[in-house]
């Protein structure tokens, strides 16, 4: 399964991401800061979806409600809901 997801209140604009049984693929934030988000990234590739969003989910960048990690762990939810 492939999605993009359009990030709210956060730098990054959209992250399209790639799923495979249960396991992320492939993720790719467009717009944020570029060394952290490839980062991410590269840590949750290979990852179970449930895994990345219990320790993702809830992290906040600064004042900020949420963080591209935790649109990251939005993105997947809501993928997983729509299975």
């Amino acid at each position: 399964m492939k999605l993009t997801y359009k990030t709210k209140g956060v730098c990054s604009r959209s992250i399209d991401i790639e799923i495979e049984d249960g396991i992320i693929r492939e993720v790719q934030f467009h717009g944020g800061c570029d060394g952290n988000t490839k980062g991410v990234a590269a840590l949750v590739k290979g990852a179970r979806v449930e895994d990345v969003i219990e320790r993702l989910k809830g992290i906040r960048c600064g004042a900020k409600a949420s963080s591209c990690p935790d649109q990251l762990a939005m993105a997947l939810q809501e993928a997983m809901a729509n299975v």
